[in-house]
């Protein structure tokens, strides 16, 4: 059974594997990688307690293509992943993103190119999540800083890829998905479930419009449905040659998700008004949390949804900011978006801080740049 209400000290990686039971996942497909293994040997033990089925793939294209037909086959599912493993996945994403397939992939990040450093910690994935699958096409990625965060965002992401059918990521790393902590776990956590074809629901799900996304036609449950990579149309019909149909279609895959930013885009904020702000996420935050708790000239602005990014914090931030600086675990992937937003808000001085190598930025690191920019 899942976690009772009350207080527990677990790794990051186990907060997740809490979540997704809580979350009522059915079916886990895995392919041990560092630093996510724990993920998948957790739902090994676990699953099979609550009714669920855990199977070992012989790759990670395996493991996301599981996932997909248990979706469709109408359960919750989820497979856990590093770096090398989502690159292995990107096809099947695509796929998943064009045949509107509800699943939750946890990405715990580690240092790359290719084999990089499998036991240290990065943020290199963020932009091939956004767009390692070809054409256009939008997901959902929350991105913890904390084993509560994990717990809390894992939930976030069964409820968000539910509710508008679509690939959603719990974009994790080395740092969060080893570090162990204290995690709450309320009495009253709310579930969402996607709204299935024929079968009448009053709840939260029916906020979205169904021609924005459509109900589910689970197989089985005597529904017509063609689940197809092709362009088609809201019957299912393919329709590869005809550009309005794939129009429309692409179009309604992005809408659903940038039309609805208010409701995913999820943030943390200190010292709104600061002319001296810094943007971050995850663990690359934990430097710029500590130095904006200590000095009450610093703002820092801590995204927990990075897609789709949250711009409406940015721009909100940076029409206030003199400086603005973006602390990140790579070589700076998501700072050109940020840095667009808030050029666009006004503010002129936007730099970044980039970190690689295994470890966060220090608060020491953090002070230092901060003073090259005149920020103190």
């Amino acid at each position: 059974m899942s976690l009772t209400p009350g207080e527990y000290f677990l790794q990051g990686n186990e907060a997740c594997v809490e979540a997704a039971l809580v979350s009522g996942l059915n079916f886990f497909a895995g392919y041990p990688i560092t630093p996510s293994t724990e993920i998948a040997e957790g739902l090994a033990r676990r699953l099979p307690e609550v009714g669920g089925a855990f199977l070992q793939m012989e790759d990670e294209i395996a493991c996301v293509s599981a996932i997909i037909g248990a979706s469709w086959g109408g359960v919750k599912s989820m497979t856990a992943t590093s770096g090398p493993g989502l690159s292995l996945m990107q096809e099947a994403i695509g796929y998943a993103a064009m045949s509107e397939t509800p699943m939750v992939i946890a990405n715990v990040m580690r240092g790359g190119p290719s084999t990089g450093q499998p036991t240290r910690a990065s943020q290199g994935d963020v932009m091939a999540t956004k767009w390692g699958s070809h054409g256009d096409y939008q997901v959902i990625a929350f991105a913890p800083a904390s084993v509560q965060e994990m717990f809390d965002l894992t939930i976030k992401a069964f409820n968000y890829a539910e509710k508008y059918r679509v690939p959603t990521f719990v974009l994790s790393d080395a740092e969060i998905g080893h570090m162990r902590g204290l995690l709450n776990v309320p009495s009253n956590i709310k579930i969402v479930n996607r709204k299935e074809k024929g079968v009448r629901r009053t709840d939260e799900a029916y906020d979205v419009p169904d021609d924005l996304v459509p109900p589910f036609p689970t197989f089985g449950k005597g529904n017509k449905a063609a689940v197809t990579g092709m362009t088609h149309g809201p019957d299912s019909r393919i329709e590869p040659e005809d550009p309005k149909i794939h129009q429309e279609l692409v179009s309604r895959l992005n809408d659903k998700i940038t039309k609805n930013r208010r409701d995913i885009n999820k943030w943390d904020l200190l010292c709104p008004d600061s002319k001296h702000m810094i943007i971050s996420y995850g663990s690359a935050s934990f430097g710029a949390r500590e130095v904006a708790a200590e000095d009450d000239r610093i703002g820092l602005l801590r995204l927990k949804t990075i897609w789709p990014l949250p711009e409406e914090p940015i721009r909100e931030a940076a029409s206030k900011a003199e400086h603005i600086l973006v602390c990140e675990m790579n070589m700076g992937q998501l700072y050109h978006d940020i840095k667009r937003v808030a050029l666009e808000a006004g503010c002129k001085k936007i730099e970044l801080l980039p970190k690689i190598g295994g470890e966060p930025p220090t608060p020491g690191e953090v002070r230092h740049k901060l003073r090259e920019m005149g920020a103190i």
